[in-house]
Parts: structure tokens; sequence; C-alpha cells
């Protein structure tokens, strides 16, 4: 009796494997769509941010620029230090990159509160909802929501690198500006 049931069992086994197979395949497939289409839809060229210091509304009409996002918060130690290297460099490039400081879920004049007196050279937007963090944070590796978050994109919308944590120094940041767009301190 044994016998009959091991021959039994051995197609629908098969069967069963085979099945496995296919929904396997099939949610590879759909995850491997999933992260396409998710990498894709998360351009700047679609992001809508409010504009603390600037008149620019989406990030689109930067477009042609090669734009240095970091997504920072108030109360973010490391953010809050390396905030001045952003402002140094979108004062010495003149213009040939846009710096844009996201700040993640802060009011409006909790970060004119933030920055006071001080009129920042680098574009400070507000991602209140904290939507456009999310998404650039799915579609570039930051599954953990770490900030600051900053993501380095080429003229043509394209992002190029993406570090998660906070830079040293000024220095550091140059460097690296000089390593994915060839700018260099002028």
């Amino acid at each position: 009796m044994a016998s009959k049931k091991a021959k039994k069992t051995g197609p629908v086994s098969s069967k069963k494997t085979r099945s496995i197979k296919v929904i396997v395949i099939i949610a590879i497939v759909v995850m491997a769509v999933g992260i396409v289409l998710s990498r894709s839809s998360c351009s700047p060229s679609d992001t809508t941010l409010d504009i603390i210091t600037w008149d620019e509304t989406t990030l689109s009409t930067l477009g042609g620029t090669p734009l240095v996002l970091n997504f920072w918060a108030s109360w973010c130690g490391p953010c809050r230090g390396e905030l001045p290297y952003f402002d140094a460099v979108a004062r010495e490039s003149a213009g040939e990159i846009k710096v844009v400081a996201i700040n993640v879920r802060d009011s409006a004049s909790t970060i004119q509160k933030f920055f006071g007196d001080y009129q920042p050279t680098m574009i400070v937007a507000s991602d209140i909802k904290g939507q456009a963090f999310v998404d650039y944070c799915l579609a570039h590796n930051n599954t953990q929501g770490y900030i600051p978050f900053t993501l380095f994109v080429d003229s043509e919308g394209i992002v190029k690198h993406a570090k998660i944590g906070a830079f040293q120094s000024e220095a550091e940041l140059w460097d690296t500006l000089d390593h994915v767009f060839g700018i260099t301190i002028p």
C-alpha cells in the first residue's frame, strides 16, 4: 500500500512543484516591473514641493541644470551640520548646479525659524507630507528612510549618485561633485 501512495503522490508532487515555480517566476516578474516603474516614476521632473526661498514650484522647472537634492530635518543633528556645506556649494558654484535642501515634515514656519534672518543661497523646499522623500528613498535604496539623504541628479534628470548619511566636510561634498558631475571648486 505504501508503494501505491508513493506512486500516487509522485506526479501530484511534481505538479505542485511546477505550479510553485510558475508562481515564483510570476512574482519575480511582477516585482521587477514594479521596481522599474517605481524608479521611472520618481524622477525629479514630476515632483512638486513647496519652495520656501524661491519662486519655483516643481523640480522640472530646474531642468537642464545638475541638481543636488538634500533631504533634511530641523531636529537632525547631522543634517544641521552639513547644511552650511550645501549652501557654500550653491554660492560658490555660481549657478553651475542647483542645490535644493528639501526639509522633510517640518512646517514652513519651523523652517523659517530654523534659518532665522539668514538668507540661504540654496533653494529651501518643504516636503511637509514626506511623500517625495518616501518615493526617492524607495527608488534609490534608502529603504530605512535615513536622513540626511542626498541625490545627485544630472541635467537630464537622471539620478547619478545617492548618499545616505551626512557629509563630514565641504571638501567631501566638492569631491563627490567632482566625481559625479566633474564640477570642481570655482
